[in-house]
């Protein structure tokens, strides 16, 4: 018997691409964006774009909801 199961969350992504959280990015969300992100500046280790991300929720007040995956990227990218 399996103690653990699987929650659901609040997270969830609309089809227009929008997140709608009230903590920003859920975990799977995140994994996908560091990837795209690793892909797309290797010259960056993973804890540097993971700090430029963190940053950019600072900038936006804690929260990383309401943002499209590809406007985090590109604003990421411009920290990074």
């Amino acid at each position: 018997e399996n103690s653990l199961q699987k929650t659901s969350t609040c997270s969830s992504v609309k089809p227009s691409g929008i997140f709608v959280s009230p903590y920003g990015l859920n975990l799977s969300s995140f994994t996908k964006l560091i990837k795209r992100l690793q892909e797309r500046h290797p010259e960056f280790s993973k804890q540097e774009i993971v700090e430029a991300v963190q940053k950019l929720r600072k900038i936006h007040k804690g929260v990383l909801g309401g943002l499209t995956i590809s406007s985090i990227e590109e604003k990421t990218s411009a920290i990074l």
